[in-house]
């Protein structure tokens, strides 16, 4: 994972009020809960007592969180306030009993964690905000995929894959020769790409300066969502938030604004659903035998001038594994 970043992990209304939730992400168990006013917190999911999970325990009145072991209350910070056995007049110093938090935000429905160090938290999560208005209505399904998450991202930044993987449904129409494709890229916020692919009669393939971003596009922002621009109504958006070295989740998202009634569009986003899981499965069931498990810049793979998208995310994002190693 790049450290100092904002990851999109869940949704918000995966986190209901006052019930904590145990989720295992980056590599971290945590617990996320809210109080009585749906303010969000997230800390350690372990006590520091006696190691007991603290997402079995339940949210006070006091907006602390209760371990259901022994009774010790930690506030959205994870400091210690209050430990039952000690009793109400001999509390004194309980530092020693705080327990980790993260910082955590909100942004269109989406929970962002902040992986790294507080005090070097910067900007706003990121989203497609210059895509997606408040006419857009969307309809959203997750899943796990056993692999890690850079594996998942790179996939969705393949054009080469589309007349194989998608044959009968996205791929159709067997354009197997990959011209470019064209790459926009803005370090170290996003990269940008197009497929402009066709079908193969023995012409040279045209390099990326001779094509262009196409008005269907895929844009990926680290460090872990992307989303497919369809057209002005129409976009898909992906988080992929890691869960350990070998597993993420995906939440997809259609998005649209087809007609000028949302009651419509969120049928006509129902319905896009079942669309984009058939896309995803075409695409779990390759993606999940790769190997090696997680991707990087230097590995053993002979690639071709068609993942110049994937090679691109894998020098930004080593650069960015980099540079936050040395800070």
């Amino acid at each position: 994972m790049i450290k100092n970043q904002w990851y999109a992990i869940l949704t918000s209304k995966e986190v209901k009020n006052t019930k904590p939730i145990a989720v295992k992400r980056m590599n971290l168990d945590l617990v996320l809960f809210r109080d009585k006013r749906g303010r969000l917190s997230c800390l350690m999911d372990m006590c520091s007592h006696r190691g007991a999970q603290i997402s079995k325990g339940k949210v006070l009145d006091s907006s602390h969180i209760q371990c259901p072991f022994h009774g010790l209350e930690f506030d959205k910070d994870g400091k210690c306030k209050f430990i039952p056995a000690l009793g109400k007049n001999n509390q004194g110093d309980l530092s020693r009993f705080n327990i980790k938090s993260y910082e955590v935000r909100e942004k269109n429905g989406i929970i962002y964690i902040w992986y790294g160090e507080k005090e070097k938290i910067k900007g706003e999560p990121p989203f497609f905000d210059e895509n997606i208005d408040e006419d857009f209505v969307y309809s959203e399904f997750k899943d796990t995929w056993n692999t890690h998450y850079s594996r998942s991202i790179e996939n969705q930044l393949d054009v080469v894959h589309l007349p194989f993987v998608h044959h009968n449904t996205i791929g159709r129409g067997n354009k197997t020769l990959v011209n470019g494709p064209k790459i926009i890229i803005e370090k170290p916020d996003y990269i940008m790409t197009s497929a402009n692919n066709e079908k193969d009669f023995g012409q040279i393939p045209k390099s990326p300066e001779e094509c262009e971003i196409r008005s269907t596009y895929l844009k990926f922002k680290f460090p872990n969502i992307w989303m497919n621009r369809v057209s002005e109504k129409i976009a898909i958006i992906i988080f992929f938030a890691p869960i350990d070295d070998e597993k993420n989740v995906l939440y997809i998202r259609f998005y649209n604004k087809i007609t000028s009634y949302k009651i419509i569009n969120r049928i006509i986003a129902f319905f896009g659903i079942f669309a984009n899981l058939i896309i995803e499965r075409q695409d779990k069931r390759v993606v999940i035998t790769q190997k090696p498990k997680r991707s990087s810049l230097k590995m053993k793979e002979n690639l071709i001038p068609g993942d110049r998208p994937i090679i691109e995310y894998r020098k930004i994002r080593d650069e960015l594994i980099k540079e936050n190693e040395e800070s």
